[in-house]
């Protein structure tokens, strides 16, 4: 096979990074500063305008790295021997690359996770304050001529401050989230069944099976990814575990939790629960859940905020300018081998 043509506008010592960052935009994850340093930097060749998979087989055999996460099954890998970083821009690691050709190769695969952590801690603390104390309930009881004052509208009404608080998943959005409620001196029990005991206690949180955290836990926040063994994790028996008048707050995955045993609990008045992300995204227009009371509905705005999308383009600059000097990357997250075929996560639309 013959070797591919030298890059157009290639400087010799400049590695060659690959942009096609699809479903991200460019201009979405780098500000124009991190965009020029990107530049200066490297050889970026801006496949953002063409995306075939001709203009990238032909730029593969002098790639350094990609910034997003197109298909590259063993075959393709093969012909990128230069290849050293694959960076995942949209927030998953899809079963669409041979991650153990990359493991054995030393191509380093990582995630953009953690810009998004932030965000989705600080929308789930607020939901969380929401369900505490009807914040939404009452302003739509407000504009409807209906509301209640002082202490008539307060009647479930309870303290974040000093609660029983429990934590499925113990990942990037549990910390995050760990660091917020702290300050609300909670008992924090955790379930994670990657984590071992000791390294949840070091957090200063108390280790708990799935069964002690639901059913000693005033709020329960749902954080856990999709595998095969979560899929379904919290359903009728579970949800069965949480005390009358439990808040839920899901904000991770929609298949962890069963919808229908979920919302049957609501109805009834036993649970309240925050939910940002569906089965269905869009939620149909003539679902009943909009109706529900007992609801705070989000339509996956958790995390999607400009902030965290900026932050994005900067530790993306910052690995490969790492990796460029011979460094292990810094600030996006490495696909542990053990790990990344398990999860079952969907693109987010």
């Amino acid at each position: 096979m013959s070797s591919s043509p030298t890059p157009p506008g290639a400087v010799a010592g400049k590695p060659v990074v690959v942009l096609r960052p699809a479903p991200q935009r460019t201009d979405r994850i780098f500000t124009p500063g991190a965009l020029d340093l990107l530049r200066d930097r490297f050889t970026v060749v801006d496949l953002e305008g063409d995306p075939s998979e001709k203009a990238l087989d032909e730029i593969l055999p002098e790639t350094f790295a990609i910034i997003g996460q197109p298909d590259l099954p063993a075959e393709r890998l093969a012909r990128a021997p230069a290849l050293r970083a694959l960076l995942n821009v949209e927030g998953n690691f899809f079963p669409n690359v041979d991650y153990e050709t990359c493991f054995a190769r030393g191509v380093h695969v990582l995630g953009c996770g953690p810009a998004y952590a932030q965000a989705v801690a600080e929308y789930a603390l607020a939901l969380a304050l929401d369900l505490a104390r009807g914040i939404s309930r009452e302003d739509r009881a407000f504009r409807a001529g209906r509301e209640r004052y002082v202490s008539d509208g307060n009647a479930d009404a309870v303290l974040l401050n000093g609660s029983d608080i429990g934590l499925i998943g113990f990942g990037n959005l549990g910390r995050s989230l760990h660091r917020l409620l702290v300050p609300f001196r909670p008992t924090l029990r955790v379930y994670d069944p990657w984590l071992p005991p000791g390294a949840l206690r070091e957090f200063g949180v108390l280790p708990a099976g799935l069964d002690e955290t639901l059913s000693r836990s005033r709020f329960v926040f749902v954080l856990a990814t999709v595998t095969d063994e979560s899929r379904q994790l919290i359903g009728e028996r579970e949800l069965a575990l949480l005390p009358d008048g439990a808040r839920l707050i899901l904000v991770s995955r929609a298949p962890v939790v069963d919808y229908p045993a979920l919302l049957s609990h609501v109805a009834r008045g036993r649970l309240l629960a925050g939910i940002d992300v569906w089965p269905d995204e869009p939620v149909a227009a003539d679902d009943p859940v909009r109706g529900l009371e007992g609801l705070v509905l989000s339509a996956h705005r958790a995390g999607g905020i400009p902030q965290a999308f900026l932050s994005i383009g900067d530790m993306v600059l910052d690995d490969l300018t790492l990796l460029a000097r011979g460094l292990p990357p810094a600030r996006m997250q490495p696909a542990a081998r053990e790990l990344v075929g398990r999860y079952r996560n969907r693109p987010v639309t």
